[in-house]
């Protein structure tokens, strides 16, 4: 569907800022408010409110705005409650943390979210010697409900967010969950002719799934792992991602983010070639120790086959036996004969009974992220090799 751009950032914006913890984390001592700003401002976001009511145990903060650097308006989001406030070690704990339910319409896109509570907060305190005292943490958050509509139709929903933190202690990784009830969508309101037409007559006019994920991350030495990312879909399929990164550390995140200050404070239309080289520069700090992609087929294969085959009038068979006798030819360009006999027999076994096809990269060590920039710029058939790319068909 056709949805002015400016239309959906705002939306999206909106959408993450209500996943953000920090921006809940709000005490009526003004000091407190000025640390919290402080923090935000360190990611590129000002907050401000109207006003403060109730006592140092349960706050209320009225009509608070938030706005990134890069945008010329705030967005309201309404009014924020914190119940149960305690001081701790110069910061604050805060049991509970719930915004109001949040409206906003725009060019016929109406986006309605529930309020999103969140639990076991904790806001550090400034200059806090702690390595973590430049984030903010939380155990658990809940979000009841999302709509988004197009006119009076609901064009997507997703309901039962929750999100479980272990948050890192005594050397030990941090751990985290996250996972959906459902999510619901109307593809009858895409209008693109040729999308219109596959989606009809694939039977995916209205699709329902859900989506889980789960994942580590070791500050100490930056590995960044997620573990689990799957987006499933009633009737036609799974697609889970996996990666596993090292050097994500903190002082990259915070790196990171002065870069994203500076890019945001760039006037519009200048010359940003100097801070896209920094930003290649930054993520040089990175490596690579493994990621893959997975489809498990629930009849999403067969269907398509079909839909193809009746395009250029042959069955779905057909169809599939011209892509196995295709798949060869387009991988002999990459000059591996050890991945295209992979590659062909996990397609080969797949489209004869189709359950599940993964590709993975599990390299015998950690690859730098520069080398791999490198090896793009220079030799990128090789690249394959340097990654440990496998392809695999219908296994656990």
């Amino acid at each position: 569907m056709t949805i002015q751009r400016s239309m959906l950032k705002k939306l999206a914006f909106s959408t993450f800022l209500l996943t953000l913890p920090l921006n809940a984390a709000f005490a009526a001592d003004p000091a407190v408010a000025e640390r919290v700003k402080s923090m935000l401002a360190a990611q590129g976001v000002e907050i401000s409110w109207t006003g403060v009511s109730g006592d140092a145990s349960n706050v209320t903060l009225q009509a608070v705005s938030i706005k990134p650097t890069a945008e010329k308006e705030a967005l309201p989001i309404g009014d924020v409650k914190l119940e149960g406030v305690t001081e701790a070690n110069g910061g604050f704990e805060i049991a509970t943390v719930s915004t109001s339910a949040f409206e906003r319409s725009q060019d016929g896109v109406t986006l309605d979210v529930s309020p999103f509570v969140i639990h076991d907060m904790k806001v550090p305190a400034e200059g806090s010697t702690d390595p973590l005292g430049s984030l903010m943490m939380y155990k658990a958050a809940e979000l009841s409900n999302l709509t988004v509509k197009v006119g009076d139709k609901t064009a997507f929903s997703m309901d039962g967010l929750a999100v479980q933190i272990n948050p890192p202690a005594e050397g030990k990784a941090m751990d985290f969950t996250a996972s959906t009830e459902k999510f619901k969508a109307d593809l009858t309101l895409v209008d693109d002719p040729k999308s219109k037409e596959a989606i009809d007559a694939l039977g995916y006019q209205n699709i329902s799934g859900n989506i889980s994920m789960a994942g580590t991350w070791q500050p100490s030495d930056g590995k960044m792992e997620l573990s689990k990312y799957d987006i499933a879909v009633d009737n036609a399929g799974k697609l889970g991602m996996t990666f596993n990164l090292g050097g994500y550390t903190l002082d990259f995140i915070k790196s990171m983010q002065e870069m994203q200050k500076k890019f945001a404070a760039q006037p519009e239309g200048a010359d940003s070639s100097a801070q896209g080289m920094a930003m290649l520069g930054l993520l040089q700090q990175l490596s690579f120790n493994g990621a893959s992609v997975r489809f498990d087929d629930d009849s999403l294969t067969g269907k398509v086959l079909d839909y193809v085959g009746k395009q250029q009038g042959m069955s779905g068979k057909d169809v599939a036996n011209q892509a196995k006798a295709i798949v060869p030819f387009g991988m002999a360009q990459l000059n591996n004969p050890e991945l295209t006999a992979q590659v062909s027999a996990a397609v080969n076994k797949f489209l004869d009974d189709p359950k599940s096809l993964e590709i993975s990269a599990e390299p015998p060590a950690s690859v730098p992220f520069a080398l791999i920039m490198a090896g793009a710029m220079s030799n990128p058939l090789d690249l394959p090799k340097t990654l440990g790319v496998k392809v695999k068909a219908n296994e656990d």
